[in-house]
This record gives C-alpha cells, sequence and structure tokens, in this order.
C-alpha cells in the first residue's frame, strides 16, 4: 500500500502547498464574480435574498412551524436554511468534483503539480460561501430577537468530520469521473434525491418510527440534526455520535485519497 495514503498524510499534501491552495481559492472565488456588476457582494446578497424568500414564503404565507418547536413563525426558515447550508457545502464540492481533474487538464502533464489539492480548492471557495451564508443566518438571529446561543462555538467540530467526508469523497469522485464521464449526471441526480431524503424541510421525528433509522444512513442527516442543534437549539452535540461519524469519514478520506493516487497515473493517458 502506497504510504503516502497513510492516514495522517491526508493533510500533508494540503501542508506543503498551503500557499498555492490558497492563491488557488483566493482565484476560484474571484472568478466567480468576475465581471459582474456588484462583484463579490453578491456572494452576501444571495444568501440575504434566499433567507428573506424563505421566511416570506414558509413563515408568513404557509405560516409553517416546525415540529415540536417554539411556534414562531420565523423559526421554520431559520431551520430550513441551517439545513440548506450544510446540504449546499455537500452538493457544491461533489456536483463538481467529478470534473474537477477534466476541467484543469494543463495541470495533468505537469508532474510537479499536486492534483491532489485540487478537491481541497473545491472546498475552500465552497466553505466561504457557506461562511457568508452562516454570516447571514446568524445576524438573522440577532436582527429577529433570536439571540446567539454559546454553543454556536462547537460548530467547526460538528462538521470537521463532515469536511472529511466531503473530501474523500471528492478525491474518489475526481478520479472516476476521469474514466467515466457519466458520474457528473448521477451525481447531480443523486444531490436532487439527497436534498428530498434529508431533514432539511422537514423534522427527522416527523417520519415514522420504522423509517426514522433509514434516515440516518444518509450521510447528511446527522450533520444537518447536530447543526441545528448548536446554532439554534442550544444543545451540545452528541458527542458518541460524532466520534462514530469521524471514523467513517476518517476512512472514507483515506480510500479516496489511495484511489485518487493510485489512478492518477492514468490521467495523462486518458485525457
Amino acid at each position: 500500500m502506497n504510504a503516502n495514503t497513510a492516514l495522517p498524510d491526508i493533510f500533508r499534501s494540503l501542508s506543503q502547498h498551503a500557499g498555492l491552495t490558497r492563491q488557488m481559492v483566493k482565484r476560484e472565488v474571484l472568478g466567480r464574480y468576475r465581471g459582474s456588476f456588484l462583484g463579490l457582494l453578491w456572494s452576501f446578497v444571495n444568501p440575504v435574498l434566499m433567507l428573506t424568500v424563505y421566511t416570506f414564503v414558509f413563515g408568513i404565507v404557509f405560516q409553517a412551524r416546525w415540529g415540536h418547536g417554539s411556534g414562531d413563525r420565523l423559526e421554520f426558515a431559520l431551520v430550513l436554511f441551517a439545513g440548506l447550508i450544510v446540504f449546499n457545502l455537500f452538493a457544491e464540492c461533489l456536483t463538481r468534483a467529478p470534473g474537477l481533474v477534466l476541467s484543469n487538464v494543463n495541470y495533468v502533464k505537469k508532474v510537479i503539480f499536486p492534483l491532489e489539492i485540487l478537491p481541497w480548492v473545491s472546498l475552500g471557495s465552497a466553505l466561504f460561501h457557506a461562511a457568508v451564508s452562516l454570516g447571514v443566518l446568524l445576524l438573522f438571529l440577532l436582527l429577529t430577537g433570536h439571540g446567539l446561543v454559546w454553543t454556536v462555538l462547537l460548530l467547526p467540530i460538528v462538521l470537521a468530520p463532515f469536511l472529511l467526508l466531503i473530501q474523500g469523497l471528492s478525491w474518489l469522485l475526481a478520479s472516476i469521473g476521469v474514466f467515466i464521464r457519466d458520474v457528473g449526471q448521477v451525481v447531480g441526480m443523486a444531490m436532487t434525491v439527497l436534498m428530498f431524503m434529508s431533514p432539511i424541510f422537514y423534522p427527522a421525528d416527523a417520519l415514522p418510527v420504522v423509517i426514522r433509522p433509514w434516515l440516518f444512513l444518509n450521510p447528511l442527516t446527522f450533520i444537518i440534526e447536530q447543526s441545528r442543534d448548536v446554532l439554534i437549539w442550544g444543545r451540545l452535540p452528541d458527542w458518541t455520535g460524532l466520534a462514530v461519524y469521524a471514523l467513517i469519514a476518517s476512512a472514507v478520506a483515506w480510500f479516496g485519497l489511495f484511489w485518487f493516487q493510485k489512478t492518477r497515473k492514468g490521467f495523462a493517458d486518458v485525457l
């Protein structure tokens, strides 16, 4: 087995090429809004607009309430938005993953270029937009009188294993996408299914008891629930559940990097 795929080495390439990764993330973020009138400000306008729409539609028009929540008409929009932040982070990285190598063919020919950092760049860009959306959510909580709970500080701990899982799946999909071009279409459809099979628009306890355990086979379910706990409800995370999730995420990350490094020798032949 390749020594470069040992678990402690998952972050080695990132640390060795931290400067290059930062520059590529910056270029990725700025490039998305290059040429637009508002420029980078769009990254703030978009989540503000979406949260406003959710508040109006679900809180005022439908007067939706979240399970056994407080009954606040704004609560549903806030809980929904928190779930979408997690989902969008996951979906943005994985939908782009199959095309990461394909869209950077010029790097494949360069032996010295660390192709394995491409998923890190994608994750960095997605994290920037997730952070902006999170800032909008926290600001909205303050402006609407809901206040902030101290458990917000635990969010990085909740998301850490989730990010590791995203990286592992991104390495795997980036490699497979080189050899099987249809995988991008499959991932796109899978994200649509996962969005409705995750407790984003409904609480997990709204499902029948018989079906509920199956919902947690979805890798998004646990993290969405835990993120809401620390962001909105002020509850401590499920430490045992996080530990198990971290072990599984570490295994996925290890396998994803192992697969990527094993198959990268064939990239140039296919491309």
